[in-house]
C-alpha cells in the first residue's frame, strides 16, 4: 500500500491530515472570509464537521480520487489545506485551497499551491491541473498564475451559493514533463 507523502517547501509542510487537526480546522475555516472566497466550505462551520471532512481523505487517496493536505508552517501550525480532486476518465484533476485568514498574503498559498501541482505531476502523473475562482477574487487568480497556471476563460453562472449563480473563472496548466 502506499502512502501519501510529506512535501517540504522553504516555509511549509504538507502532511495528510490527522483528527488531531480538527479543532484547528473548525477554527480556520469556521472564518466567515474563507466561506465567502470557497464553494465547499459550510458556514457556520459547526462541531463534528472537520472530523468528518478529514475521515474521507485517506479512503479518497487510496481510491485515486484526489489527494487533500494540510498546510503547516516549518515551525507546526496548521495554516490551511490544499488539494487535488481527480476526474480520472480524463487523467486530469481540480486544485482547491484555503488559507487562515491571519496567514493571508505572506505567499504561503502560492508556495503550497506550486508543491502540489508538482506533486500532482510527478507523483500522481496528471496530464493537467485546473483551477476556479469566483470572479473578483482577485487574490485566488494571482497565486494561480503565479504557479504557471494560464487563465483559460471564464464559465457564467458556473455554481450556485446561497441561492445565487457565481461566474468563475478557469485556469490550467498540462504536464511539463510531456511536453
Amino acid at each position: 500500500m502506499v502512502l501519501q507523502e510529506t512535501i517540504r517547501t522553504d516555509r511549509l509542510i504538507l502532511r495528510p491530515f490527522a483528527l488531531t487537526d480538527a479543532q484547528q480546522v473548525k477554527v480556520l475555516a469556521g472564518d466567515e472570509r474563507i466561506y465567502e472566497t470557497t464553494l465547499s466550505i459550510p458556514s457556520p462551520y459547526e462541531d463534528g464537521m472537520a472530523q468528518c471532512w478529514i475521515a474521507t481523505h485517506q479512503r479518497c487517496f487510496y481510491e485515486g480520487s484526489g489527494v487533500v493536505f494540510a498546510i503547516c508552517l516549518s515551525s507546526g501550525p496548521l495554516i490551511g489545506a490544499v488539494s487535488l480532486s481527480a476526474d480520472g476518465l480524463f487523467n486530469r484533476a481540480e486544485l482547491g485551497y484555503w488559507i487562515g485568514v491571519a496567514y493571508w498574503n505572506y505567499g504561503y498559498c502560492t508556495e503550497a499551491a506550486k508543491a502540489t501541482v508538482e506533486y500532482g505531476f510527478r507523483v500522481l502523473r496528471y496530464h493537467k491541473i485546473c483551477a476556479r475562482h469566483f470572479v473578483g477574487n482577485l487574490s485566488s487568480g494571482r497565486v494561480l498564475e503565479k504557479i504557471g497556471m494560464e487563465r483559460e476563460g471564464v464559465l457564467r453562472d458556473e455554481v450556485m451559493k446561497d441561492g445565487k449563480y457565481i461566474t468563475v473563472e478557469l485556469y490550467g496548466i498540462t504536464n511539463p514533463s510531456e511536453e
